[in-house]
């Protein structure tokens, strides 16, 4: 029985479209009064399916139970995932407030660079840099927004480092997949609420998993996606020798992925001054890739260098790989 076999029973009205291939995501809105799929990266509405919101509660609730969480009154969120890497999303009322909600993202293909090449995500000059990249050990941050495919370019990456280097892979959900014979992985838990006579159980965050990470003597480090105050721990292992790490962040560009990083780091209130931080990131970061939706299609559409962190004027210096262009934080110079 297939991951996805698991939740079938509970979704009969929708099953067609979770067994199709072609499709990657399937999104239930208002309650089962709308039903959206993305296909070939580009959303679509399958007109006339509903479903009954009496039966999709029932239906997420079981979800909840065969991946082995909860959704309640108490507890109206669950992100969930499958064995295979699939994800569960779903929300009750009244935080969704049209009713219960349900987002399942289908775990169909694990891409290799070279697909990825095949498919028009990146160019083959693109892919061998970023290969170079791998093999050098340059530290890499993978921006982008939802869905734009940052985990799967992560994946991808991924493989291609050596065999013989031990590596270390934190996320909050689990979704990366690789095929590697010294791999530990590491996933962060929420705080859990009592059950009965049960104590409840405290979180176990990003930020912890990434501190106790450089206890058990990771070459490389690979952090599914920054968020918060993680960042600044990420930064200082990323300083203190464990190059070739990789990660992903959301951002609308390059740039802007720098930014949002610096953020990150000064969530975690250690009293780092503003210059400081980005003076840590220019020495951390090597290579920033970005992809986004282009035309309904996923795109690599910046690969830029940092080369230094200029201080007189607060900007990183950036060198596009794309157009052999230097960049000070989105100026071309």
């Amino acid at each position: 029985m297939s991951s996805l076999d698991r939740i079938l029973p509970f979704l009969r009205p929708i099953e067609d479209l979770l067994r199709d291939p072609t499709v990657t995501e399937v999104m239930v809105n208002d309650g089962g009064g709308r039903v959206f799929v993305e296909r070939d990266g580009a959303l679509e509405c399958v007109a006339g399916r509903t479903l009954e919101s009496r039966n999709l509660t029932v239906a997420i609730k079981n979800i909840a139970r065969a991946c082995g969480d909860e959704i309640s009154d108490m507890q109206p969120l669950l992100d969930a995932r499958l064995e295979d890497g699939s994800r569960v999303a779903a929300m009750f009322p009244p935080c969704a407030v049209a009713g219960p909600a349900l987002t399942i993202r289908k775990f169909t293909h694990r891409y290799s660079i070279d697909e990825l090449v095949d498919v028009g995500a990146l160019t083959a000059s693109l892919a061998g840099q970023l290969r170079e990249g791998i093999a050098s050990q340059q530290n890499i941050l993978i921006s982008g927004g939802t869905g734009t495919g940052k985990t799967t370019l992560l994946n991808a990456l991924a493989a291609h480092i050596p065999d013989t280097d031990r590596i270390i892979v934190i996320e909050e959900t689990a979704e990366i997949h690789l095929d590697k014979p010294n791999l530990l992985r590491f996933e962060a838990r929420r705080a859990q609420p009592p059950l009965g006579q049960e104590l409840p159980l405290p979180p176990v965050t990003i930020a912890d998993l990434v501190r106790a990470t450089l206890r058990h003597r990771p070459d490389r480090i690979l952090v599914g996606e920054v968020r918060g105050a993680e960042a600044f721990d990420l930064l200082q292992a990323l300083n203190t020798g464990h190059l070739g790490s990789l990660t992903t962040i959301h951002a609308n560009s390059a740039e802007q992925a720098l930014t949002r990083l610096a953020h990150c780091v000064l969530t975690a209130n250690v009293g780092l001054p503003h210059r400081s931080v980005r003076e840590a990131i220019a020495l951390a970061i090597h290579l920033v890739v970005h992809i986004a939706r282009v035309h309904g299609h996923r795109r690599v559409t910046q690969l830029m260098a940092i080369k230094e962190y200029d201080g007189q004027n607060d900007r990183f210096v950036l060198e596009s790989c794309l157009e052999g262009r230097r960049v000070c934080e989105g100026v071309v110079v």
